[in-house]
């Protein structure tokens, strides 16, 4: 009997959630065979299993959660000689199961590191003791938004004042001990003010909740805001669209990543990623964009891959398909890998601006808000023009404001100039 176990996903994916179960007792697999599927960093996978044989047991099922070296299935990797063998081992297949399902109790110990790792914390609560603790009114909401106490952390500042980078330094290492999740307050019980649905979390939630997480936590943000003059450009877009109904659908998101290459190629430092561990920042040569596509299960964001080298045609199609491919749940998992930029443009819902947070390890992001007439001053007076919110995030430990308010120019005169736009690139 041979115990297939769930392989390592990739990437530092350790997790995942079964969406789907393939086979059942009694199957004869051929060798790489898929036998489940898997929900993982916002992609479903199928999952091979590389041993021949037949199925003797199944030890999940759809909405269990699996980690690197649970069970999956038990197989039987004998040839079967004859009839009467077949029915033996399958008689046999009870007693060769059902001893077996007391195993998980084993995997128990699981969170043994975990608990071990916050013991220095009950010995830190032990500054409480002494009643004030030295912290400014933003670093006390900061802890109260992280759902930490004062009185665990240990202050870097003078006379031992605690700081942001202190209160976000404790984050992380508790972090890190708990599996990158974050500490959290206990909820009350609501169930005392009324009547409560509980829902339990999606895997494409538990994963966008844990990469924003990790992100908020990690990256020190700040958030620059501009306004791009798109009257032209709009103007040409719907005119290429008149004239071409039967071609690609070219939206303001395509024109945006045209926009961002020339800025990125002109601004290499937002297309990098900060490495604090090896004191490095790494510079991309290469121009992978995500695009933010909002879908029935959350968000996903596929990469549009070597965006400087292709046509607005070209992307136009390419985006489309993504886009559709992600609201349709068929985005493999390196759909949604190697990107080094991001953009998220909500024009198509509304709002005049929004934060948004930067897709780690990259170290920006691009927010597109809904265009808007305005009053503008022009040559002859005032005049009515289209204009587009524009909120640029970035990491702070990287990028500099005034860099971040260039940049953020740069798009914003591209996007302005139909005709620069279309020869910078």
């Amino acid at each position: 009997m041979i115990e297939f176990k769930l392989p390592n996903l990739g990437e530092g994916m350790e997790s995942g959630t079964v969406v789907g179960v393939l086979v059942k007792p009694g199957d004869v697999l051929a060798a790489d065979q898929p036998v489940l599927e898997i929900e993982a960093d916002k992609a479903t996978v199928e999952l091979p299993c590389p041993h021949p044989g037949e199925v003797t047991a199944v030890h999940v099922k759809e909405g269990d959660q699996v980690s690197t070296g649970d069970r999956v299935l038990t197989v039987d990797a004998e040839p079967k000689q004859a009839e009467p063998k077949q029915a033996e081992s399958k008689q046999a297949e009870p007693k060769q199961a059902e001893p077996k399902q007391a195993e998980p109790k084993q995997a128990e110990p699981k969170p043994t590191p975990a608990d071990d790792a916050p013991a220095p914390v009950p010995a830190l609560t032990q500054r409480g003791a002494r009643g004030h603790i030295p912290a400014g009114p933003a670093v006390r909401r900061l802890a109260r938004l992280m759902g930490v106490e004062l009185s665990q952390i240990r202050g870097s500042g003078e006379r031992g004042r605690i700081t942001p980078d202190d209160v976000h330094a404790f984050v992380r290492q508790l972090g890190a001990a708990t599996g990158g999740a974050a500490p959290a307050p206990e909820l009350p019980d609501f169930t005392r003010w009324g009547e409560v649905e509980e829902r339990p979390i999606s895997g494409i939630r538990r994963s966008t909740a844990q990469a924003m997480a990790r992100a908020w936590t990690t990256i020190p943000h700040v958030t620059h805001f501009d306004l791009a003059d798109v009257t032209e450009l709009e103007a040409s877009r719907k005119g290429f669209r008149k004239s071409n109904p039967d071609g690609p659908k070219v939206t303001m998101t395509v024109l945006v990543l045209k926009a961002l290459v020339a800025a990125l190629k002109a601004f290499p430092d937002f297309n990098a990623s900060f490495d604090p561990q090896r004191g490095l920042i790494h510079y991309k040569r290469y121009y992978h964009l995500g695009i933010a596509v909002d879908t029935e299960a959350g968000l996903l964001v596929p990469v549009v891959r070597d965006v400087d080298q292709k046509s607005i045609q070209v992307l136009a199609e390419e985006v489309t398909e993504l886009a559709g491919r992600a609201r349709d749940r068929k985005l493999s998992l390196e759909d949604m890998r190697g990107g080094t930029f991001t953009v998220s443009n909500l024009g198509g819902i509304g709002g005049i601006g929004f934060t948004p947070i930067v897709n780690w390890p990259q170290v920006a992001i691009l927010g597109v808000s809904r265009a808007r007439k305005e009053y503008r001053p022009g040559p002859e007076g005032p005049e009515l023009r289209l204009m587009m919110p524009l909120s640029l995030s970035y990491d702070h430990r990287v990028i500099d404001g005034a860099s971040a308010a260039r940049f953020s120019r740069h798009v914003a005169e591209l996007l302005s100039d139909p005709g620069q736009l279309l020869f910078s690139v």
